[in-house]
């Protein structure tokens, strides 16, 4: 990628259509996961905030991508307030989403031109998220809110929206098919899609070829 400018990035977030959600403690585990993503042909990849020194790890993985892979594009998850969102742009975010609408964060996000997808449960949050700027809204969670049918609904009132569901999206046509076919733009699998059986055997060839499998299906469901 040319650039990650905040059009850029949102570009990119929604052509690959699917966003891998991960973390691991160990920065090297994540080095080797992220490139298997980024080979599979996801190179936007949310690095979720949590356990102890996360923005630690995520620093020491980002500055390594910079570096060795600069077309990886390092998002955060799970990001609550504004000082995490801060620590995690100085750390080399280009994007963050979190679990939770905040408009501290919002603003934060705005002033470095950083996209922000906030996790919205309802109508009326998703149309706060856009008065304060963001471009994709997360929904969250997913499956808990309403799943594909919540997405038909919203669109109906309001087709400008943009969003990307979280939580109870699954790796398979069904599920993928049935959200996409909702509306969505992109969407954020975790577990799903890096599961513990390839991280526990280190088989990162596997983790490559279910997230290219994963993006192939998504462009067929799109006609792409």
């Amino acid at each position: 990628m040319a650039g990650k400018d905040r059009l850029s990035v949102l570009m990119a977030m929604m052509d690959q259509g699917v966003i891998p959600v991960f973390y691991h403690p160990d920065a090297d585990v994540c080095r080797k996961v992220i490139q298997a993503c980024a080979n599979g042909g996801a190179k936007c990849i949310e690095f979720t905030n949590r356990g102890d020194f996360a923005s630690h790890v995520f620093y020491e993985v980002a500055k390594y991508f910079a570096a060795a892979d600069p077309s990886v594009i390092m998002g955060v998850g799970s990001v609550l307030d504004a000082p995490t969102a801060g620590i995690y742009i100085a750390n080399g975010a280009k994007f963050v989403v979190g679990p939770v609408l905040s408009a501290d964060v919002a603003k934060v996000c705005n002033r470095r031109a950083i996209p922000y997808s906030p996790g919205c449960g309802s109508a009326t949050e998703i149309a706060d998220a856009y008065e304060l700027g963001c471009e994709i809204v997360k929904v969250f969670p997913g499956s808990s809110v309403g799943g594909p049918d919540f997405v038909k609904s919203v669109l109906g009132p309001m087709p400008w929206v943009r969003i990307m569901p979280t939580g109870g999206v699954e790796a398979t046509e069904a599920s993928l098919k049935a959200w996409f076919k909702a509306g969505i733009v992109a969407c954020g699998i975790g577990s799903n899609l890096v599961t513990k059986e390839l991280l526990d055997a280190k088989d990162y060839a596997g983790i490559e070829t279910k997230v290219r499998e994963t993006v192939a299906l998504i462009r067929t469901i799109r006609g792409k």
